[in-house]
């Protein structure tokens, strides 16, 4: 079979395929095999990390690839005996409605994904044709036997029980975990990324995945192509970081997702817990900006947006319109209305996480709470078939019958059922007439995603004006709509009108339900009116559109980074920097310096002049004299910034008197040798420390080679004897613990190189550089040359202050800057050397010049 340039697969498809150039022609890449097995190995043979080159794209229509583990088609075999298969749209799937919101004639949209039916290996390239050329859509095809250990095994036995809270506490809740599981979940996710290929246009196109079945999709996916777009939406909820760290394979997951550029979460709460999870267990930090939530990861950001999902108004309003939903609102008004009926509503998967039998619970103590309204209230309650399989779905479905029947036997009367179960799938016009005949929709869910039945209810409520006349209602009359939701689904906090309820609580839910049927008239409406208008103007669409345009937001400097990827399987990762980030040559320094007058050096101390391995920490007698040569010249400010104790500093450099000391990461502050120390922040009480002190104690008991650092202002706790990986866990594990119990107090917990640190907010190396920089300008003096060398995180507040300085106020306006960090890495500096032995022989050549341009 010919192999098939992934750039113009649509083109083939629709015969407008041009002739390859020789640029092109070497882009190409094999075409996939159509029967997948289980990989032996995480690494792809053809992984080899892709820079691609920015000239490459081409002028051409915007196009995002919806990637999902379900195409949004039915398909069908054809009647007759002649084989093939008819395939029409899918309006229930919640990926249709994309296509129609983002709704931009400049914008294509594919989508790739699974087809519910098996489709024969011989009839799987005429269905790829057919779905491309007519519905825009690549399917992926899985053989039978791995899609169920990926969809019936992993994800719905092991990731989808814990994302909902459920611990494998037994074997019958998948206590083991199933290595074999997870091998077929990485194969599937890696037959996605090759289907991905055959169509994606990597510099152009934008990718778009969704949910829990392909978590690990964007490692394959940016192992291909460094700069490829693309972002991430978790439709499930996300386990707080005390449940998702029992899961094995839990750091594979968290570094998948964070080669996403963009990742989406329903709430608040689910990205709280990704962004603790990513704190807890690797070690990383975010921080907020201008509404804008970044973790900072190998040099690029990953953003992290919180956006609930719409529904498609046009879609449901065009369902409102239909002669069939019309004659069922007549006929269900007839069979409960007519009859002085109230109808409760309540829609739900056959799920244990649904609360269906909590649900009937509340409905039978309503019952026996308020004997009058037995007769009169009806709970109808559609239930759909599982999505999964197993035991549980089993023991759900015997429970809500044998709850159902002894409910209607106990309550029940000639002609008056009071719970009604529709266990069927029911056509979406049919649940839509329920919808709008229903007083009030009822979601006890004990943990769900977003759940958008209550959206589908409050825009059904609103009616037309065909229903309005079947209702009986004048179009004058307000509408009304009344909900009962459990706390613990994610369309809970976007309606603030609902009536919300712990579905533990039976009778706090049965309450509520009797709250819903005698509030007041024009409370309903009220309430109504206020979900009506969140919920219209929040649709698919403003859904797509929002994630589409931060997706754009944060892909935008891609084209100037230089990346390259790192690590093998699933634990590779890009690193990113800037494309001026370069190596600090001698030439370049020594002429800067010799063409300037006024000059500040700041220069860190641990991994900068001395090497971090060190077991004497003392500075050696070459580097007091390099120090002191820079001090003799008149024209140089020299500042050593540690995080060192004043007294430590002190001892260490008596010797250099000119030299500047900046302790504790600027805490304290001293000219020179003559001068007092000074504080750069106003000095806190420090009764944190009787916090900090028993938690680092015991940290410190439990990882051999740890200690703890007493300071003035700060308490450091060091693992750098330890070993390296169990020292590096319970970093993290200390990081979340002092972070927890200091929240109310006036200091910030960080970690660093080897070290986890307790210091007074507000303190940071960045202070001194401010501090000097202002100090020269009150003094009539702007340095015409900076330089700025240290290693860790700690040190680029100093290289942020002094490269964002502007020229002309609190520096000269030709000054040369020069910010340098120890390594090659992600950083705010614009040069590296490689290390400290470097640095040293850098200093004294600088130091040679300086001894020379000195007066004698």
């Amino acid at each position: 079979m010919v192999s098939r340039s992934y750039s113009n697969l649509l083109e083939l498809a629709s015969g407008e395929a041009q002739v390859p150039s020789l640029g092109s022609m070497s882009r190409r890449i094999p075409r996939i095999m159509m029967v997948a097995g289980i990989m032996s190995d995480l690494d792809d043979d053809a992984s080899d990390s892709v820079c691609s080159d920015p000239s490459s794209s081409s002028a051409q229509k915007d196009r995002i690839i919806i990637v999902a583990n379900q195409l949004p088609i039915r398909a069908q075999r054809k009647s007759d005996s002649s084989k093939g298969w008819t395939f029409s749209w899918d309006d229930n799937s919640l990926l249709l409605p994309l296509k129609d919101g983002l709704g931009d004639d400049d914008l294509e949209v594919i989508y790739v994904g699974c087809l519910k039916e098996d489709i024969h290996p011989n009839e799987q390239e005429e269905v790829s044709q057919i779905l491309l050329e007519t519905f825009k859509c690549v399917p992926t095809f899985i053989p039978p036997d791995l899609f169920s250990r990926y969809y019936h095994g992993f994800c719905k036995q092991q990731l989808w029980p814990l994302f909902h809270y459920m611990l494998p506490l037994s074997p019958d809740l998948g206590g083991r975990f199933n290595r074999s599981l997870w091998q077929a979940y990485v194969s599937v996710n890696k037959i996605f990324a090759d289907r991905i290929m055959e169509v994606i246009n990597p510099e152009d196109d934008y990718v778009w995945v969704h949910d829990y079945h392909l978590m690990v999709l964007p490692t394959f996916l940016r192992k291909r192509f460094n700069r490829v777009k693309l972002g991430f939406f978790l439709h499930s909820p996300f386990p707080s970081s005390e449940i998702y760290k029992t899961l094995p394979i839990r750091e594979e997951l968290l570094r998948a997702l964070l080669n996403s550029d963009l990742i989406g979460f329903h709430t608040f709460d689910y990205a709280r817990h990704f962004l603790s999870c990513c704190s807890r267990m690797l070690g990383l930090s975010y921080e907020s900006k201008r509404g804008y939530i970044g973790l900072e990861y190998y040099g690029r950001t990953v953003s992290i947006k919180i956006l609930p999902v719409g529904i498609h108004m046009v879609q449901l309003q065009s369902v409102l319109s239909l002669t069939e939903t019309e004659l069922k609102v007549a006929e269900l008004i007839k069979e409960f209305r007519d009859k002085g009926r109230t109808m409760l509503l309540g829609v739900d998967d056959m799920d244990i996480f649904k609360g269906i039998s909590l649900k009937l619970l509340a409905m039978e103590q309503l019952l026996l709470q308020h004997p009058e309204k037995q007769g009169k209230v009806v709970l109808v309650q559609i239930a759909n078939p599982a999505r999964g399989k197993g035991k549980d779905v089993k023991e759900v479905q015997e429970e809500t019958y044998s709850t159902v029947k002894r409910i209607n036997e106990t309550f029940g009367q000639p002609g008056y059922e009071p719970v009604i179960l529709i266990d069927q799938p029911l056509k979406f016009y049919e649940r839509v007439a329920y919808y709008v005949v229903a007083e009030c929709c009822l979601v006890t869910a004990v943990r769900d995603g977003m759940n958008l039945i209550p959206y589908e209810y409050i825009i059904t409520r609103q009616g037309n004006y065909k229903l309005d006349k079947i209702l009986g209602l004048k179009p004058s009359n307000p509408k009304k709509s009344m909900l009962v939701v459990s706390e613990f689904i994610g369309c809970s906090p976007s309606l603030s009108g609902a009536i919300r309820v712990n579905p533990w609580n039976i009778d706090a839910v049965a309450d509520a339900m009797d709250l819903a049927l005698v509030m007041a008239e024009p409370e309903k409406q009220l309430r109504h009116e206020k979900h009506y208008k969140y919920v219209s103007t929040h649709d698919v669409g403003y859904w797509a559109h929002s994630f589409l345009q931060d997706l754009d937001r944060t892909c935008k400097d891609h084209a100037r980074r230089r990346c390259w990827g790192i690590g093998f399987g699933l634990s590779f990762r890009v690193v990113a920097l800037d494309p001026n980030f370069r190596k600090l040559s001698m030439e370049h320094i020594v002429s800067a310096y010799k063409r300037t007058t006024t000059r500040a050096i700041l220069l860190d101390y641990d991994g900068t002049l001395m090497p971090q391995n060190s077991i004497d920490k003392k500075p050696s007698s070459k580097t007091i004299e390099i120090i002191n040569t820079l001090c003799r010249d008149k024209n140089n400010t020299v500042f050593i910034v540690s995080a060192r104790s004043r007294n430590k500093l002190a001892e260490w450099f008596l010797s250099c008197d000119k030299l500047g000391l900046a302790a504790e990461h600027g805490h304290f502050v001293r000219i020179n040798g003559d001068e007092e120390w000074e504080t750069c922040v106003p000095t806190v009480e420090c009764g944190w420390k009787q916090i900090a002190e028993p938690v680092m104690k015991l940290y410190t008991e439990t990882t051999d080679g740890s200690m703890i650092e007493f300071k003035e202002t700060a308490m450091v706790w060091s693992y750098e004897d330890a070993d390296p990986d169990f020292g590096s866990c319970q970093a993290k594990e200390l990081l979340d613990h002092l972070g927890s119990v200091l929240a109310n107090e006036p200091v910030t917990v960080k970690s660093g190189q080897n070290i986890v640190e307790v210091k007074p907010q507000g303190v940071s190396k960045g202070l001194v550089a401010k501090r000097l920089l202002s100090s020269m300008q009150e003094r009539g003096i702007s340095p015409d040359f900076i330089l700025c060398i240290g290693d860790d995180r700690s040190d680029e507040d100093m290289f942020e202050v002094i490269t964002n300085s502007v020229p002309g106020t609190s520096i000269a306006p030709t000054a040369e800057v020069f910010a340098c960090t120890v390594g090659q890495k992600p950083s705010k500096a614009k040069y590296y050397l490689d290390d400290t032995a470097e640095i040293v022989r850098f200093m004294q050549g600088l130091a040679s010049v300086a001894e020379q341009m000195v007066p004698l």
